[in-house]
């Protein structure tokens, strides 16, 4: 497949930083799409009535949220609308990370808080649907004293940012429920407010979609600092961070990384829908070869490129003992990482060198790169776990149907050609049978894109593995982020997504987990392979 690429980018075509980082951090606003020179297949480098909190509880007690002494689920509970930040205040206000990104419930995980403030209280809330309150206080800490920490370090050879904060204080999650949380800190006197995630993972996931928090791709975007993985403080690709660690806490979304846009609408949804849910990261996947025994399917959510080859090989083995994946992204699994410690414990570093792979001490002693999966050395293209392969940014284009007879499109209302504008961008994926692609497989809408010049197509696309199981991807970054599109898109907000592209892409969704809750998918529901007839012509 031929690259197109721009005299900013690196030879190889990779991505290269500014204009990507920067559209992808503007992912919910209106100013998306500045900047943005590249294209190219290897292209670019809420809402809380306050829960109690006991009387005398101490800062990191567990204070559970009041309810029916009758067994309850967790969604039907009172949600706490509160909880977005009304307040972030100026830069360095207030700001904090956790030294776990996940734990098991019962588990405890130190903060650490840096403040302009006096003092600061911590509010952990679970993020899921509530009766559309999107988030449930779950605990509460006292006030904790608060005072200024030192300022970021650079690591000299590999630009790594990084801070050695103190442990303001230990958080202990007994009678957390499993799921994703928000961790509020609000400085005294309302100097500012500031997001801390961390997961509450499932220690199984067998009967259950399993929600994957990307844990990397957030942190390989972070931009505190000055660095992240695309570029440094002087906004140049050559001077990018090649090491990103977890010690530091993340600039988007007053601290809730990516998760914001692309992971909390999806959550929302799933829970909506009372569908058995587990929960776990990127980085969990890795470790654990057998976490996802017996799950129902795996859910990558909008922007989830950061995979190490042990994740990917866990991934797979499941697929392959019919655990059904869900791409409800674009760009998936596309940069090869390692995960190496950090001080304060395992897998709090997020290694990848890009097309610099050959300086990594890491390749040197085993000969494992960490760059793009596709390339060499070790080339193993993402088309054949995803059916689908990336193809480029920036695009902003309609989606179109092709298939609205299909039983993923059933009770949607449309019609084969209908187009939702602006649901295909930033960047898209397709079925390109150069590539390794699984068979049978079924394109069931075909988005004509144009990528700096470039024709091509954005495709959401659906093949059965042998062992029965589904595996969909949408073909588009912006699918999540457009269940929660309102109005008509005038306001700009949402990429200018409107209700209709919402409806749509909330019915496919549905549709979509509840034949995965009910099991191999591709099984139950045998795809008809059409790529000759879609691309025939093209």
């Amino acid at each position: 497949m031929s690259e197109q690429r721009t005299a900013e980018e690196p030879s190889d075509g990779r991505r290269a930083g500014t204009g990507r980082r920067r559209f992808l951090g503007l992912a919910g606003g209106a100013a998306a799409g500045v900047g943005l020179t590249a294209c190219g297949p290897g292209g670019s480098g809420g809402r809380p009535a306050a829960v109690a909190v006991a009387a005398g509880a101490s800062p990191g007690a567990s204070s559970p949220a009041t309810g029916s002494a009758a067994p309850q689920r967790e969604n039907d509970k009172p949600g706490n609308p509160d909880w977005p930040i009304g307040n972030a205040g100026p830069d360095r206000a207030i700001e904090g990370w956790a030294d776990r990104a996940s734990v098991l419930p019962g588990e405890s995980f130190g903060l650490h808080v840096s403040t302009t403030a006096p003092g600061f209280t911590v509010s952990a809330y679970r993020m899921g649907w509530y009766g559309g309150a999107r988030g449930r206080l779950v605990w509460r800490s006292d006030q904790l004293p608060g005072s200024p920490r030192s300022a970021a370090a650079l690591d000299p050879h590999t630009r790594m940012i990084s801070t050695d904060w103190p442990t303001s204080t230990t958080v202990e999650t007994t009678g957390w429920p499993e799921g994703s949380y928000l961790l509020r800190l609000d400085a005294a006197g309302g100097a500012g407010q500031r997001y801390v995630p961390v997961t509450v993972r499932s220690a199984s996931t067998a009967g259950k979609l399993v929600v994957v928090n990307a844990t990397a791709t957030w942190q390989a975007y972070n931009t505190w600092g000055g660095y992240n993985l695309y570029n440094g403080a002087n906004g140049a690709y050559a001077t990018r961070s090649l090491v990103v660690s977890f010690d530091r806490p993340y600039h988007e979304y007053s601290g809730a990384g990516l998760f914001m846009v692309y992971e909390t609408p999806l959550i929302a949804l799933a829970e909506q829908l009372g569908l058995p849910l587990a929960y776990t990261t990127s980085a969990d996947l890795a470790g654990d070869p057998g976490l996802l025994k017996g799950a129902l399917a795996v859910l990558s959510l909008g922007h989830d490129e950061y995979w190490s080859p042990e994740q990917r090989a866990h991934v797979v083995a499941a697929r392959d003992a019919g655990t059904n994946l869900a791409i409800l992204g674009a760009n998936c699994c596309f940069r090869r990482v390692r995960y190496e410690p950090s001080p304060t414990g395992p897998d709090r570093q997020v290694v990848c060198y890009k097309d610099s792979y050959k300086q990594d001490p890491g390749f040197q002693k085993t000969g494992l790169p960490t760059n793009d999966f596709r390339v060499d050395p070790h080339a193993d293209p993402e088309s054949s776990m995803l059916g689908v392969i990336y193809d480029g940014y920036p695009v902003d284009a309609p989606y179109v149907v092709g298939d609205p007879g299909h039983w993923l499109f059933a009770g949607t209302g449309v019609r084969q050609g209908d187009s939702f504008p602006h649901l295909v961008g930033v960047e898209y994926d397709r079925v390109n049978t150069a590539f390794d692609t699984p068979r049978p497989i079924e394109v069931l809408a075909h988005s004509p894109v144009v990528c700096a010049g470039r024709k091509s197509f954005s495709d959401t696309a659906f093949y059965a593995a042998p062992s029965g199981a589904g595996v969909f991807a949408s073909g588009t970054m912006r699918w999540v982020e457009s269940l929660d599109a309102s109005g008509d898109g005038s306001s700009g907000a949402d990429h200018s997504l409107d209700a209709k592209a919402a409806a749509m892409t909330r019915g496919v969704t549905q549709n979509l987990l509840r034949a995965f809750a009910a099991g191999p998918a591709g099984a139950a529901h045998p795809p008809q392979d059409n790529v000759a007839a879609v691309y025939g012509g093209h």
